[in-house]
């Protein structure tokens, strides 16, 4: 049951029939695992703290600088020089105390990936490195956690969910390959339009909502493609690899 504070606090979740009582219990009881706590993931962990999502662990090894505060609008110019996954958390906390919220400062790696995701319910992976993309995503696969995502550049974004073990659906190498190198150029580099990552994070929080409480049509093996300089977005069918090292030959659901 929900109290009567989180029924007032909950309450225009609770009158959409899509959600409703049950789906607003569904994501009191969530685990969300959050790997990058910057342009994505600011936007994504205040609305995800704000859903009512139980439980979030935030992982970031980064620190705040002052060039992030353009589009992290999770934190302040006071939070310079503050891990990031803890001046997040603590802000996250502040949105809404029915939360936990748990920060992990580290940077995934082969040792700490799977104990990290977990009895998670959900993963939304907005890193900014393609090698941590692959790890998140494998394990997610290995684990059968449905991955949610997102990326930017410049204007543009791009956003998907996963869940490769399923027949017909396609995981995250399908789209990218089996590359284990990958050039990539940073936001330092090539510049980003703040806007562009909070509606990408955004809309990352709304696919972790759609995954604990289903509403509305299921988009795994799609590619939701924003192009945010011409106001234009556009839906891609993601077909599964038969040749995919990963999930190739699932063919049956769990």
């Amino acid at each position: 049951m929900l109290s009567d504070l989180e029924l007032e606090r909950y309450a225009r979740h609770i009158v959409l029939h899509a959600i409703g009582g049950s789906g607003q219990i569904r994501l009191r009881e969530a685990t969300v695992v959050l790997v990058g706590v910057g342009g994505i993931g600011s936007p994504a962990l205040q609305y995800l703290a704000a859903a009512g999502i139980g439980r979030i662990v935030a992982v970031d090894d980064d620190v705040v600088d002052l060039s992030n505060l353009q589009r992290q609008t999770i934190f302040s110019t006071d939070d310079r020089g503050y891990a990031k996954a803890l001046a997040g958390a603590a802000r996250a906390r502040a949105i809404n105390p029915h939360v936990e919220i748990l920060p992990h400062r580290l940077r995934l790696d082969s040792r700490n990936i799977a104990a990290t995701i977990a009895g998670a319910d959900a993963v939304l992976d907005g890193c900014d490195n393609f090698a941590t993309r692959l790890l998140v995503a494998d394990a997610c696969h290995q684990a059968r956690i449905p991955l949610v995502s997102a990326a930017v550049d410049q204007f543009e974004g791009q956003l998907a969910t996963y869940r490769g073990w399923e027949a017909g659906r396609p995981c995250y190498r399908c789209f990218v390959g089996d590359s284990p190198e990958r050039p990539g150029r940073s936001c330092a580099d090539a510049g980003i339009l703040g806007p562009v990552t909070g509606v990408i994070g955004s809309l990352a929080a709304l696919e972790v909502i759609r995954v604990i409480a289903p509403f509305g049509d299921d988009p795994a093996g799609t590619v939701l493609l924003a192009d945010l300089l011409s106001l234009r977005f556009r839906s891609v069918r993601l077909p599964k690899d038969p040749g995919c090292t990963t999930c190739g030959g699932a063919q049956t659901s769990a």
